[in-house]
């Protein structure tokens, strides 16, 4: 039997016009700005009437360390969305978009899967409403003004050996990784090395995803540090003056895009910084006017607990004065097995054996939720045919040791009804279980002390190690006023560790502090850990291999 592919299954899809969309959350259409007949942007004009009194409840959907086997994170976010429409709660979806790096790399899109899906699907994973363009416009119209502004004099004495703002492209390309510019005679300005990182690590999506309106966006981009002088003090993008234009440039992205699901429901989708190398969560417009428009939100956070929960929590629910209602960490058996050291190849076979194993994964990720945050968790299984009842009773026995509901669903394959019982749990959760929702450390609390507890706390590490001259950064950035900033974890997405070969839950390992980078825009302080690389390279056959247009014109190959 052949199954449709996930593009045959959004290409199928009975979309309704979107602005029927936004009426079920009482957006009127001379409130949305369409593009086309299936997507929209909400207007700033109406986003500025909503009242910040009605709130909505909270959904943060987050999961176990990625596996090969697959989890299915986005695909339950939407899939969850469905079934709380489908027992009568009005709800609406809100997650990233789409980087063109996975999309032509392996990772695939960023729309969901089977009947759990955002539509239009190939709009979404290809130049959807234009955002990420935007954003790289803006952030490298920044770097020609620096480069313009040192050939041209120099007034803010910028040491061009300190340029710390790279340029950024929305396409994994490890060549651009380090670079020499300016090449080629005195016309073309200085020589000097530079680089590029992937669109979503850059800072001015971070800014995106945390302003609350276009003028805290503006303070914001004129507070990023592009360079130091000799004397080492900091020049800031306001002092050459780019933060306007890049502003006129972000206008239109700063307004959330409104889709549908497979299903005809809303979803906002807006922003899409990675969770390994950036903050990982959607836009704060996006959410704050989810939470104004609908009694339940559900959103996503990127990759596993350690890292997108991490910050969902300790940055963006910070700065955004956010409190979820329930967090529903996504598992499936395959990848708890992966966990538990199951090969590949026996991903499908009954192996009750690996899945004990593998569920000090979940454990680890369900005690921190729990004793660290203080929040209710309710586990999400997507269920495989291949599940067999023999795994599903271990799941049990540790639901009851954990104390935590484990709900098996299949809306991958059966849409909003596969999510019911899933559904109805999350909101018995959210009305019966205590929620003492709190953060993992205090502002006041210095740099260091912070990033070492996430590891101990979150990581289940010894501690933390950096070499002198970055111990000695993190130092400065204390000295100079930043230590109230969050810390933003750079790092492996596969491991509590920074080994992605590490499985289940380790310990006795220390994180490797690699690099320290400060986002005074975005407000936060990037740590880089391990290997982990802010411009990702493509794998040795990448998916644009197989990404093609049918003789119909149809796209093929995007998943």
């Amino acid at each position: 039997m052949k199954f449709k592919s996930d593009i045959e299954i959004a290409r199928s899809a009975q979309k309704i016009p979107i602005a029927d969309v936004a009426k079920k959350l009482d957006i009127s259409y001379d409130d949305i700005v369409p593009y086309g007949h299936d997507k929209a942007k909400i207007s700033d004009k109406f986003l500025k009437k909503l009242s910040s009194s009605k709130k909505g409840k909270l959904i943060l959907v987050t999961a176990i360390n990625p596996t090969p086997a697959g989890e299915g994170k986005t695909t339950t976010t939407v899939g969850l969305g469905d079934g709380l429409n489908a027992i009568g709660k009005k709800t609406a979806i809100c997650i990233r978009e789409a980087s063109l790096g996975p999309c032509f790399g392996m990772k695939g899109g960023a729309a969901g899967g089977g009947k759990a899906q955002v539509v239009p699907m190939e709009e979404m994973n290809l130049h959807f409403t234009g955002d990420f363009h935007a954003i790289t416009s803006a952030h490298n119209l920044l770097s020609a003004m620096i480069d313009n502004h040192i050939y041209w004099g120099n007034k803010e004495q910028i040491d061009i050996r300190r340029v710390v703002w790279k340029r950024v492209l929305d396409m994994n390309d490890r060549a651009l990784r380090d670079i020499v510019t300016s090449l080629g005679g005195a016309t073309n300005g200085f020589p000097r090395q530079a680089g590029f990182d992937i669109t979503v690590a850059s800072e001015v999506m971070a800014i995106l995803c945390l302003a609350n309106d276009l003028k805290d966006l503006q303070k914001r981009l004129g507070n990023i540090i592009i360079a130091y002088r000799r004397d080492k003090s900091p020049v800031f993008c306001k002092d050459i003056k780019a933060d306007g234009a890049m502003t006129v440039l972000l206008q239109q992205a700063m307004q959330p895009n409104i889709v549908q699901t497979l299903e005809n429901n809303p979803a906002l989708v807006h922003g899409g910084p990675f969770a390994n190398i950036a903050h990982g969560c959607n836009s704060v417009i996006a959410t704050k006017a989810a939470l104004n428009l609908a009694d339940y939100v559900v959103t996503e956070a990127g990759f596993g607990a350690d890292l997108g929960a991490e910050k969902f929590l300790n940055i963006k629910c910070r700065k955004a004065n956010l409190k979820p209602s329930v967090v529903v960490l996504v598992a499936t058996i395959r990848a708890l097995k992966y966990h538990g050291g199951c090969p590949k190849d026996e991903f499908s076979k009954e192996n009750c054996d690996y899945l004990t194993k593998g569920l000090v994964n979940l454990e680890k990720h369900v005690r921190n939720l729990k004793e660290h945050y203080g929040l209710p968790v309710v586990v999400g299984i997507n269920g495989f045919a291949t599940d067999t009842e023999a795994e599903r009773k271990i799941l049990q026995d540790k639901s009851k040791e954990l104390d935590v509901p484990i709900v098996s669903s299949t809306h991958h394959a059966d849409g909003g009804k596969g999510a019911k019982e899933l559904a109805e749990t999350v909101v018995k959760v959210i009305d019966e279980a205590e929620n003492s929702f709190k953060f993992l450390y205090d502002d006041d609390v210095d740099l260091w002390t912070k990033m070492e507890t996430i590891a101990q706390k979150i990581y289940g590490a010894n501690g933390i190690s950096a070499p002198a001259n970055v111990k000695k950064q993190i130092d400065e950035l204390q000295d100079n006023g930043y230590g109230k900033y969050p810390v933003c974890v750079a790092k492996t997405q596969y491991s509590f560790s920074t080994d992605p070969t590490l499985r289940g839950a380790p310990t006795d390992h220390t994180i490797a502090i690699r690099e320290v980078r400060l986002a005074a825009g975005a407000e936060f302080i990037v740590m880089v850990c391990g290997d982990i690389m802010t411009m990702p390279g493509l794998p040795k056959i990448p998916a644009a291999e197989k990404i093609d247009l049918d003789d119909n014109g149809n796209i093929i190959g995007l998943f």
